[in-house]
């Protein structure tokens, strides 16, 4: 999770008009960078599936199944590095240095991604996306607008986080059917509640703000978390809506 880092000054010396217009402003600035990574991962996960040569050096085929590759293995699990920089490196980088580690991360999500292009029809995952698109902006905006503390529910979907985390990697070894549908169940309603929990925690955080620099680097942070909620919403949600090529 983003930690808080409290960057506070003077918030209540604002007028209540203009504290809703910089928190429009700033939330604004969040779903932009947001917008802006998911149609980066989208177009590097595209180009990946229809380029021969950067699909052959990800992926290997075995039958009927593309096998990771080694450089697709570290494809595969460079995106959590990136979170990790992004994370520890918040109060070290530049903002315009937070953003470029943003990008990268989202391209290299995409080229993690590109092989649910190969694995499912465009239909299926234009429907799926368009579906977590809808559920994901209600939610969102349920974040926002709501006057209830989400805060208490944060603690509980992290625990549901790790331990959906920890059954998927047991299911590797078990290939239980029955598992993995449950974890993908459980997977869609712990996404849809972070995507509300985040949302408030973000919107907080602009009330702690006291400075351009930090705030940009937290609009960037806002967003890979909003970001993260998506793209995982919308693979758990494949699971169910994908129809395979």
């Amino acid at each position: 999770m983003v930690e808080r880092n409290t960057y506070y000054s003077s918030a209540s010396s604002k007028s209540a008009a203009e504290i809703d217009e910089g928190l429009r402003a700033y939330m604004l600035t969040v779903y932009n960078y947001m917008a802006s990574a998911l149609a980066l991962t989208g177009l590097a996960a595209y180009v990946t599936a229809n380029t021969p040569v950067l699909l052959s050096m990800l992926y290997t085929q075995q039958g009927n199944i593309l096998a990771p590759t080694i450089l697709g293995y570290i494809v595969m699990f460079s995106p959590l590095a990136f979170v990790l920089a992004l994370n520890f490196g918040i109060n070290r980088m530049k903002s315009s240095t937070l953003q470029m580690v943003f990008w990268a991360f989202a391209v290299c999500m995409g080229l993690s991604l590109s092989n649910i292009l190969l694995m499912y029809t465009g239909t299926s995952i234009a429907k799926t996306f368009f579906v977590t698109a809808a559920a994901f902006s209600s939610l969102s905006l349920y974040g926002y607008t709501t006057k209830k503390n989400l805060s208490g529910m944060g603690s509980f979907l992290m625990m549901g986080l790790f331990g959906i985390i920890i059954a998927s990697i047991v299911n590797m070894f078990l290939q239980s059917s029955g598992m993995e549908f449950i974890i993908s169940v459980l997977g869609v309603l712990i996404f849809a509640g972070l995507t509300a929990y985040d949302t408030q925690r973000i919107k907080l955080m602009y009330l702690e703000s006291d400075g351009n620099e930090m705030a940009s680097k937290k609009a960037i942070m806002g967003a890979l978390s909003l970001y993260l909620d998506f793209i995982n919403m919308f693979l758990f949600l494949l699971r169910f809506m994908g129809n395979r090529e």
